[in-house]
Parts: C-alpha cells; structure tokens; sequence
C-alpha cells in the first residue's frame, strides 16, 4: 500500500510538472530529464533517509505527524496495520479457523492467545480480516471453536482478502 499510494503521488507531480512543459521535442526531453533527475533524487534522498545522518530528523518530523490531530491518528494507525502485516513484528502468524456453527467455519488469526488479563480464562482473539479490503473485527471466542491450520499465514492473508479467490500455494 505504501509503495502503490507512492507511486500514484509522483505520478501526480509529473503530470503537474509536465503541464507547465510545452509539447514539443524540447519539451519531451526537458520532460525526460525531470523524470529522471526526481528519480534520482528519490534514490538519493531515500538513501540519506536511511543513513545515520538523516534518522534523527525523520523522527522529529514522524513526532510533529503524530502529534497532529487526525492526521497522527490516521498515520499511527496505518502504521500499525503495516507493521501487523510486514516486517519484523508481524501479528498475524497464527491462521485458523473459527467455528460458527455446525456447518460454517471463518478464516482469521490468533491476535491473543492468553486473555486471563481481562478475566477470559479459555477464551482468546481471533482478528477476521474482511475479503477485498484492508479491515476486520477482532472476536473472543472459545478455544475449543478455534482450529489452528497448517499454511503459511500469508497464504491465509490473500486467501482471505481475496474473497477465496486466490486459492493457496500447492507447495
């Protein structure tokens, strides 16, 4: 999603750029030489960001983000979710199924498997993503209705999103 939304923002600023540049051959390699030099300075400016040097001031300005109303919140919470899904602190490790009823079974994911903090002793949370969208619900549910099941969890993530669609993996 970050990478989608990033492309679609340069997309926006070229087009923006472009219109000011006249239609001519000039204008095509004027045009040319300003996708190329924003690209190269998107490599550079991403490899600054990464560096030593330029971490303390990406977390300064991530602080004044979250400490905008609204804006924080929707930037923290995006975030998380990201952070939920990729990276090194991934949440959703543990597929399952939950049992509805006699014959219906949801896919989702333990989120907690220990809920005796909130006086729920043989109970534990089971996120349920929705299909072709990046939202669920978290439900408590008995651990006898919960069914762990044996694929990758990021099978069950795009087998769930995709409404079913996109099957899984023969491996």
């Amino acid at each position: 999603m970050p990478f989608i939304a990033t492309v679609w923002l340069i997309g926006i600023v070229f087009n923006w750029i472009g219109s000011y540049i006249p239609r001519t051959v000039y204008g095509g390699l004027v045009s040319l030489f300003i996708v190329l030099a924003s690209l190269l300075g998107l490599v550079l400016f991403g490899y600054l960001g990464s560096s030593l040097l330029m971490r303390p001031l990406g977390n300064y300005i991530e602080g004044l983000i979250n400490k905008t109303p609204l804006i924080g919140f929707i930037y923290s919470s995006m975030k998380d979710l990201m952070k939920a899904f990729v990276g090194k602190e991934r949440k959703f490790e543990k597929p399952v199924l939950v049992k509805e009823s006699e014959y219906v079974y949801r896919p989702g994911f333990i989120t907690q498997s220990d809920l005796n903090e909130l006086n729920l002793p043989g109970k534990v949370a089971v996120y349920l993503p929705h299909s072709y969208a990046f939202s669920g619900m978290l439900f408590i549910v008995d651990k006898e209705n919960v069914s762990p099941v044996d694929v990758k969890s990021s099978n069950m993530m795009k087998f769930i999103v995709s409404g079913g669609v996109a099957g899984f993996d023969s491996k």
